[in-house]
């Protein structure tokens, strides 16, 4: 049951992706390029509405404490505590993120979209490199927590 609704939210998500245009990466170049004058600003108008579904609902799982028992979710949510000033690996992986979405015009979602939609060389050594990048993370959080440090230092003191 936890499967089909991973499947029907996954398949939500790439739908709403392919309608929005936002699985193109010249799309996101449009709305990138401000200094042109072809600015695209509907990407901006898609990440609003993903804003106003998203954020009332994380709100909720954490005012409520639901983090662990959502029917979206397979596993428990780590989600920060209300308050809490953000670490350097949220930091480090918002910086790593915004430069692969810049260079390549995709980020996660439309990658996996592409590559069933329109497979080709770059979709599929954009996926190659995507996947270097969580094994490369993986890596890096083996290696932190076998080394004990604590991996949630704040980034502002």
């Amino acid at each position: 049951a936890m499967l089909v609704g991973e499947f029907v939210v996954g398949l939500t998500f790439g739908c709403g992706l392919v309608i929005s245009g936002m699985a193109r990466p010249s799309k996101v170049a449009a709305f990138l390029d401000m200094g042109s004058g072809a600015w695209d600003l509907s990407l901006a108008f898609v990440m609003g509405a993903a804003l106003l579904v998203t954020f009332p609902y994380f709100q909720a799982l954490q005012r409520f404490g639901l983090q662990d028992k959502s029917f979206l979710h397979t596993s428990c949510l780590d989600l920060p505590r209300m308050g809490k000033k953000p670490d350097l690996t949220l930091v480090i992986g918002a910086i790593l993120f915004g430069i692969g979405w810049g260079t390549c015009g995709l980020c996660p979602g439309p990658i996996w979209v592409n590559v069933g939609a329109t497979p080709s060389w770059e979709i599929l050594v954009t996926l190659a490199g995507l996947v270097m990048g969580i094994c490369a993370w993986e890596a890096m959080q083996k290696s932190i927590n076998s080394t004990k440090r604590p991996v949630d230092r704040p980034l502002l003191s």
